[in-house]
């Protein structure tokens, strides 16, 4: 198995140029982005990296989400924060600064990023000024209400946000057979996993979503392992 091999061989690599440290930041209103973002940690640990699971802080009040019927965030999970000293959370900096790879989970808003995850980015001004994510790898994964709601356009149209920073977006492209899968409806697109919430937000991830989830985590971590490793063999240190 090609995904498998290549998994143990990184794994190795990683090991002797010290793991990979991969960030998982989301943000989920009713648990499908969490659920991805889960088993994608599972395929970054699989390739023989670190994962971290970082959620994406709210700005909707308890009342709306209230009437939203919205799920409790995770209290294990740790949240951005603006601020710091705060109770269970990470700063922006060490959120998006402090690893060597970005997996970025958000649901779709009519085929774009909500705002949770624009007020973050929007944040970043300071970071962007330092270059301080330049070169940074960074991938996506998403929900939808339905296939048509924004399987690719999310993802599209989020990347404006990592270009300016020079990061480097890393797609999934056909790498998993599971993408072409045309015997059941299913989320994911070349631009990453994903899965299809329904109108209701009552379908959950399939099986085949959280298998390509947790290839995509796989696979990710495999380009950001090699980034790694090759960087530091190049670095003036160690010529």
């Amino acid at each position: 198995n090609y995904n498998t091999t290549k998994s143990i061989s990184m794994a190795s690599v990683s090991t002797k140029a010290g793991k990979a440290k991969i960030h998982i930041i989301y943000y989920s209103t009713y648990g499908h982005v969490a659920t991805l973002a889960k088993n994608i940690l599972k395929g970054v640990e699989a390739a023989g990296a670190e994962g971290r699971l970082i959620q994406v802080p709210e700005t909707l009040s308890k009342e709306v989400l209230g009437k939203m019927h919205a799920l409790d965030k995770d209290s294990t999970i740790p949240t951005i924060s603006f601020v710091s000293g705060v109770e269970n959370t990470v700063t922006l900096e060490d959120a998006l600064v402090n690893c060597d790879g970005i997996l970025f989970g958000f649901p779709t808003r009519f085929g774009g990023i909500p705002a949770q995850v624009k007020a973050v980015w929007d944040a970043t001004g300071g970071l962007w000024m330092k270059g301080a994510l330049v070169g940074k790898p960074i991938g996506v994964f998403f929900s939808t209400g339905s296939q048509g709601s924004g399987q690719e356009t999310t993802a599209l149209t989020s990347l404006t946000n990592y270009v300016h920073h020079g990061m480097l977006f890393v797609p999934i492209g056909y790498t998993s057979p599971l993408l072409g899968n045309i015997n059941e409806v299913h989320g994911g697109s070349p631009y990453g996993a994903g899965t299809i919430a329904g109108s209701d937000g009552s379908r959950q991830p399939s099986e085949l979503e959280l298998k390509l989830a947790q290839h995509q985590g796989s696979y990710f971590t495999q380009v950001a392992t090699a980034l790694k490793v090759g960087r530091a063999a190049t670095s003036p240190s160690s010529l």
